[in-house]
Formats: structure tokens, sequence, C-alpha cells
């Protein structure tokens, strides 16, 4: 607040400088709505419930679109916000780098006009599930089909980590291999930088952030946070075959209520080159 000027002066008619020890205000964005998928294809032997059909991820973003909202990549849905313009935007993600991916769900997405982030495990290049007891095998992507998804206009490669480990149990050097030693594999394999990671089983704490922070990523997506919050344990909406045009009304309104802002400060940290 400005001091008053001093009565007995009357060539005391100036405010005098504003403080400086006052702590800065961060601007902060309104709750990010960001949709969680893994596979896109056959729906029959499906577990873990992690399977949308081809047909059901159409209906949910021709929902999407009908409500005049538009699916992007996680880098751009931060860049966006970070500029004032994410009004309209959503986060589409695909977890685990699935080879059904390029197959069924890019046509999709490119038929509404969308994008979206893949994350992809570098050490386990054109490998299977392995980590998923139940099955079914499911092939993920290769090496080529990295770089070819790479290529396409409106998609993001990220990292999943080397080899879907629960980051939360590795020590410290173990950590290290599969935060920074995918963001180095999966550069050299794209010629970009890497802005992204998606913890796998979405577990995360502080020292797991701050290894991710380190590693020189942007942003990292988890599913429920708890306590942590920020661009480095960003919340997301697991959206499956069961979700309806009403569901997926009841997740968007949920979403709004139950999650915080994110600090626009973060966001600014996302690669120009990775976006």
């Amino acid at each position: 607040m400005p001091v008053a000027a001093d009565p007995t002066d009357p060539t005391d008619s100036t405010d005098p400088a504003p403080r400086t020890d006052t702590p800065p205000v961060v601007p902060r964005v309104a709750p990010l709505w960001v949709a969680m998928y893994h596979s896109v294809g056959d729906c029959s032997d499906d577990p873990y419930r992690i399977t949308v059909s081809p047909d059901r991820l159409d209906r949910q973003l021709g929902w999407l679109h009908r409500r005049g909202l538009r699916g992007v990549g996680m880098a751009d849905l931060l860049a966006a916000h970070a500029r004032g313009e994410g009004k309209g935007l959503v986060g589409l993600t695909f977890d685990d780098g699935y080879a059904d991916f390029a197959d069924h769900a890019l046509p999709v997405l490119q038929r509404w006009g969308f994008g979206a982030t893949v994350f992809v495990l570098p050490g386990r290049l054109g490998g299977t599930n392995e980590w998923d007891p139940l099955g079914p095998r499911k092939p993920l992507l290769s090496a080529n089909g990295i770089r070819r998804l790479a290529d396409t206009e409106g998609l993001e490669i990220a990292s999943h980590g080397l080899t879907h480990v629960d980051l939360t149990l590795a020590d410290d050097a173990l950590l290290g291999a599969e935060v920074g030693g995918s963001r180095a594999l999966l550069s050299e394999l794209t010629g970009r930088q890497v802005a992204g990671l998606c913890y796998p089983y979405g577990t995360v704490d502080q020292r797991v952030a701050d290894a991710v922070r380190a590693a020189g990523y942007g942003y990292a997506c988890a599913i429920d946070p708890g306590p942590l919050t920020g661009v480095f344990a960003l919340p997301r909406v697991h959206i499956g075959e069961n979700d309806t045009s009403w569901r997926l009304r009841l997740k968007y309104g949920l979403n709004r209520l139950r999650r915080r802002p994110v600090p626009l400060a973060a966001a600014d940290a996302v690669p120009e080159e990775a976006r």
C-alpha cells in the first residue's frame, strides 16, 4: 500500500517508490483436463481395461469437438496456457507406446484435427508389454515407428522411462537411467528435444519429481499425484471403452472441481523445439 504524503510538506505530492520486498505473484491457470489413453484396438481381452476400440475413440473425440474442445499434445497444451491461449484445449496422452497407436489411434486423431502426446519406452523398442502379468501381449512401437510418429504434425513423442518400472521403488542409479537415459535415447532417435515424461503406473514422489526436473524435462504426467502439485506432477483422467458421452461429461465436470491450478511459470520450461 502506498505511504500517505506528509501533510506538513505541501511539496510532498508524490507516492514513494513501491516496495521491492513483496514476493512476486505467480499467475495460475485453471485446472488442466488431460485424458489418459493406452492401447487402441480389440477390447475382447482387456483385464486391465486399458484398451479403447477405434470406434469408441472416434465417438469420444467427436464429443470433445461438439463442445468446442480440441485435443492437443502436452507440450502444446502447456505452451498455450503459458501464453494465455489455452481456452478450449484439452490434453490427449497415450501411454506405453503401443504399436496399435499408428494403425488405429492416429487416423482417428487426424480425422478430427487433434494432436496428442505418445509416451514411449526406448528400452523396449519393438518389444511387448511384459510388465502386465495377465497379458494379453501387445506389440510396442519400433524405432522406425517412433521416428515416423515424431515426424507427424501435431504429435509429440515423450518418455515413459526406459522399461516401465515403478520409479518410486528404483535406487538412484536405476532412476537416473530410466529418467535421464530414456530422454537421451529418445532425443537421439527422433532428432528432437524431449520435453515430457509420464511416470510408469502413475506413481511419483518428491525424489522422483526432482530427478525428472534435473534431467532436463519441462513437465511430467502422473495419474493422481496426491500431495504433489505443479508441472512435474500433472494429474490425468483415465479414459476407457466404457466412457460414453455422459461419463465423459461427468469426468470433465469433476476435473474442474477436484484438480488444482498449475503455476504458469513452470509451463515456460517446455522447450520450444519440442513443441
